[in-house]
């Protein structure tokens, strides 16, 4: 364990009296959150969590029914603030400023690893794939359709494009290239995939 690890699992726990629940959940989404981005999902443990959060395993366990889906809930809330979507009026520069953003966290921080592993193990644990589909991936396909559509009502988009569709083309193709890494998620990529979407990949009609 490195000594910042140590360090951290050397901090005082809080004390036990009933506290709010919110208040319980905000120190453990303080505390997973902190092991997921530092270290990754590894050495994320019900018991390192009580320690440091002051809250029972017997609270964990009712709350969160496997590691997976504590890690998950946990990833999520370090995530959000990063992962906003702006909406400054134009859609390019959204859609550019979201996907950096992105590829940025899972490109530099433990978290690109974290989802990977946490998409793995979705796929024979059953509650983290629900608790995957309704908190994460549904979630991040509602702020993009949200923010897609209220560019489609100002005209940026044409009316009859389908917006649940460009979300797999831009986010789809960055979880592509994290899962299956034959080519590097790069910031070319992102202008590249926003560009691409945006202006077409067809010539004008006046090349033809």
């Amino acid at each position: 364990m490195t000594k910042q690890a140590k360090g951290a699992d050397e901090r005082p726990a809080r004390g036990r009296g009933r506290r709010p629940a919110d208040e319980v959940r905000a120190d453990v989404f303080r505390v997973v959150g902190e092991i997921l981005l530092r270290e990754g999902i590894a050495d994320l443990t019900f018991e390192r969590v009580a320690r440091l959060s002051g809250v029972s395993k017997t609270t964990l366990h009712k709350w969160w029914p496997s590691k997976g889906s504590l890690a998950l809930d946990g990833y999520f809330h370090a995530v959000e603030e990063t992962l906003a979507f702006e909406d400054t009026g134009d859609i390019r520069a959204d859609l550019m400023s979201q996907l950096r953003a992105f590829a940025r966290i899972m490109t530099r921080t433990p978290a690109g690893r974290v989802v990977t592993e946490l998409i793995g193990q979705s796929q024979t644990d059953e509650n983290l794939a629900t608790a995957f589909r309704s908190l994460y991936s549904s979630e991040r396909r509602r702020l993009a359709g949200e923010r897609l559509r209220r560019a489609q009502e100002q005209g940026q988009i044409r009316d009859e494009v389908d917006v649940q569709v460009l979300v797999d083309q831009l986010w789809g193709a960055v979880y592509h290239r994290m899962l299956i890494p034959d080519e590097p998620v790069t910031d070319d990529f992102v202008v590249a995939l926003v560009s691409n979407l945006i202006d077409g990949i067809t010539p004008s009609a006046g090349a033809f």
